[in-house]
């Protein structure tokens, strides 16, 4: 069993916090001067590419495997780097967010950057750093990927499969003007209501997986147990669901009562076709 390298872990924490603080706040500075705060969306992604860059550098001429380093590195940079730019693409010509409209009508008086930090910068960082927590261990992992290793990337590949279908499924359905209104009901979205967050759960998943080269790494699980509740129940699949019921209406409920909520399911076939 391979001692816990405390010290390894501490440095690269603080040199991953540190990287996050100047990029957030890079990201909040053009925020301001756009007067688009929904912006720090598009790099979220990226947020976690720059955590996996700063961990791999620190780690150079460390214990690590070299092999689970590079592998870990590539991943989560495929992953945060698709996330980022298809999140651009998206919101390209579309001005801010509604939901980031809407919290900037709450300042009633006070700093503008006191607010931004409290309400929107301060917890995106501080959920890219310790999120990120798989990431920055995998780099410090004595062993060679293995069993458990190998199954994370298979995991981390269905994933990726799932959220980036799901994204190009849905965003080929909204370019059709035909579909203006209508549920997006085909595809991986016919098997769950959200394909990409499901996904994107199951990416995070298997980074756990390639932390856990040595028994220590299991304190990683935090990862994808907070990025599965934000997608649940704050950030993602809530905040969306209450959307489309008011916009969608019955509809929207029918497809509710064929299609799984999260895990791919196959569709329940609706009374009308019993």
């Amino acid at each position: 069993m391979n001692a816990i390298p405390w010290g390894d872990l501490a440095l690269n924490l603080l040199a991953v916090t540190l990287a996050v603080v100047i990029f957030v706040g890079l990201i909040m500075a053009a925020a301001i001067r756009l007067k688009n705060q929904s912006i720090i969306d598009i790099f979220w992604g990226p947020g976690f590419v720059l955590a996996a860059i700063v961990s791999y550098l620190m780690s150079i001429g460390g214990d690590g495997n070299d092999t689970r380093r590079l592998v870990v590195l590539l991943l989560t940079a495929i992953w945060g780097l698709r996330l980022g730019l298809y999140i651009g693409n998206r919101n390209r010509g579309h001005g801010e967010d509604r939901r980031y409209t809407s919290m900037m009508r709450q300042r009633k008086s006070g700093s503008l950057i006191v607010f931004l930090v409290r309400r929107i910068y301060g917890m995106q960082g501080a959920l890219i750093v310790v999120v990120s927590l798989p990431v920055q261990f995998a780099m410090y992992q004595e062993r060679s990927i293995g069993v458990i290793g190998s199954i994370g990337i298979v995991l981390w590949a269905i994933g990726l499969f799932f959220e980036a279908v799901g994204d190009w499924q849905l965003a080929r359905f909204k370019s059709d003007p035909s579909n203006a209104g209508k549920i997006m009901d085909r595809g991986l979205w016919g098997w769950t209501r959200h394909p990409n967050y499901f996904g994107d759960s199951v990416v995070w998943v298997g980074l756990f997986l390639l932390a856990l080269g040595a028994p220590w790494g299991v304190v990683a699980i935090v990862s994808p147990i907070i990025m599965t509740k934000l997608l649940l129940s704050f950030s993602g699949k809530a905040v969306l669901e209450r959307g489309m019921r008011r916009s969608r209406g019955e509809a929207y409920d029918v497809y509710v009562a064929s299609t799984s909520g999260f895990f791919p399911m196959p569709p329940k076939r609706s009374r009308a076709d019993v």
